[in-house]
């Protein structure tokens, strides 16, 4: 479906622009606009990573095992399928440091590690369990207490304080993860029924 959303889009851009006499000016966007995303693309592997190595690091030193027991009792909460010491839950943890130090793309890889432990106990593969809707849902609110990716961009874009906007952002995203985690709730209960 998003497929056909996106070529509709362009198709129906480029239409116009040869009605109205834009079509260079499509062009010269297009062939801009393709050199400033690689460029970004490229800027963003350092800060990355970074994080990526971080987290590894933190995994083969012990430090993940022991920030997880500390938050054992929120993933009991949260996630009262997944079995104590289930590998999910190492995967979900890492998933979550991860998004709260504003790394979203390379959370991705430990939120499909965390999503298929979440499947391995899940006995109807046509349904998401409780576990796998919360995950996703606490995933797509994406609590950060770090913006990196933002931050690097306002670096790059000039901004006079590029930090700035850890406050705002740990806020709002704190107040849409605990919205988010009370709907799922009364979805899941709902779905008991």
């Amino acid at each position: 479906m998003i497929k056909t959303i996106w070529f509709l889009m362009i198709f129906v851009g480029i239409i116009y622009a040869v009605f109205t006499g834009n079509l260079e000016e499509i062009n010269n966007i297009i062939l801009r606009e393709a050199g400033e995303g690689v460029t970004f693309a490229i800027s963003l592997i350092g800060i990355m990573s970074f994080w990526l190595g971080m987290m590894n690091i933190a995994e083969k030193s012990g430090l993940i095992k022991s920030i997880a027991k500390g938050f054992r009792p929120i993933i009991r909460i949260l996630f009262p399928e997944v079995p104590k010491n289930h590998p999910a839950e190492r995967w979900i943890l890492m998933n979550f440091i991860a998004n709260m130090f504003g790394v979203g793309n390379g959370a991705t890889a430990f939120g499909l590690k965390a999503m298929k432990e979440l499947d391995s106990l899940n006995s109807n593969k046509k349904r998401a369990t409780n576990a796998m809707a919360m995950f996703l849902i606490i995933n797509m609110s994406s609590l950060q207490l770090v913006p990196l990716t933002v931050i690097k961009l306002r670096y790059d874009y000039g901004s006079k304080d590029p930090t700035g906007i850890i406050g705002p952002t740990i806020l709002a995203t704190t107040m849409s993860t605990i919205v988010a985690i009370i709907i799922g709730k009364i979805f899941e209960g709902g779905s008991r029924c």
